[in-house]
């Protein structure tokens, strides 16, 4: 079996509330897996989430993983 190479990680985190955002800006960071202010997930580094952290800039905090 051919070993698979490291995939680059992307640490996100919601730092701020959805309340009062657009319909489509929730729906975002719901679909990114994000509930609570503070809670953090890691996503794969590709065109797809980065396109989803442009949507919600001022939403999140991005670090590498």
């Amino acid at each position: 079996m051919a070993a698979k190479k490291a995939e680059k990680k992307l640490k996100i985190t919601l730092i701020k509330s959805t309340i009062g955002q657009v319909p489509k800006a929730k729906a975002t960071i719901e679909a990114m897996g994000l509930r609570k202010i503070g809670q953090t997930v890691e996503l794969p580094d590709n065109g797809a989430t980065k396109g989803q952290i442009q949507r919600v800039r001022h939403m999140v905090k991005v670090e590498e993983a």
